[in-house]
């Protein structure tokens, strides 16, 4: 799976060397979780079951042999091209110790990433969230006008001064509402 830019420093300078070692040296080529084999086309039954060309039978999804589908099964069978990845089995891409890589295929890889994907999205949801509530009570704040100390008491307002109000609208990211008084901060 390809690295996403902003994570791209998080991996060492020698990953792609790294990367090549545990698949193909360690994992001969083939997932370690399922035992597909690395860029040959395996027909699968889409729950996980494969047909393993090598060993002539079927595969369940952890690579154990498993009982055939039966009759009808030519209309049911896809086929996928199956690329190895390494992964991190904690996530954690700066933990590069052998024990915590494993070189999976695509399939078993948004497996074992799905709850950490969910994580992510819940969490920049939330983040999301927090933001848009944080914007939104920017908009909300009141509009501080700069007033002039010799006419203390008075409070200007959109329709009076104008050139006050629209310098102070710059500040509040020019969110003015026409008509509405800014209150007195020198008094």
């Amino acid at each position: 799976m390809p690295i996403m830019a902003e994570h791209r420093w998080l991996y060492p300078i020698d990953w792609p060397e790294l990367s090549k070692l545990i698949r193909f040296g360690r994992a001969k080529g083939r997932c370690e979780h399922c035992q597909r084999p690395h860029g040959r086309q395996v027909f699968h039954l889409g729950d996980g079951r494969w047909w393993d060309a090598d060993r002539r039978h079927w595969r369940d999804g952890r690579g154990r042999r498993a009982r055939s589908p039966g009759t009808g099964v030519a209309a049911i069978v896809r086929v996928t091209r199956v690329y190895i990845a390494c992964a991190h089995l904690n996530h954690d891409p700066t933990d590069n110790a052998p024990r915590n890589l494993a070189a999976l295929c695509q399939r078993c890889h948004m497996i074992h990433d799905a709850p950490e994907h969910r994580r992510r999205r819940w969490l920049n949801a939330y983040r999301r969230r927090a933001l848009g509530d944080f914007v939104a009570a920017i908009e909300w704040m009141p509009i501080v006008a700069v007033v002039d100390p010799t006419t203390r008491g008075s409070s200007p307002t959109w329709d009076e001064t104008p050139q006050v109000a629209r310098s102070d609208a710059r500040w509040a990211g020019d969110r003015a509402v026409p008509g509405r008084a800014a209150p007195d901060l020198f008094l």
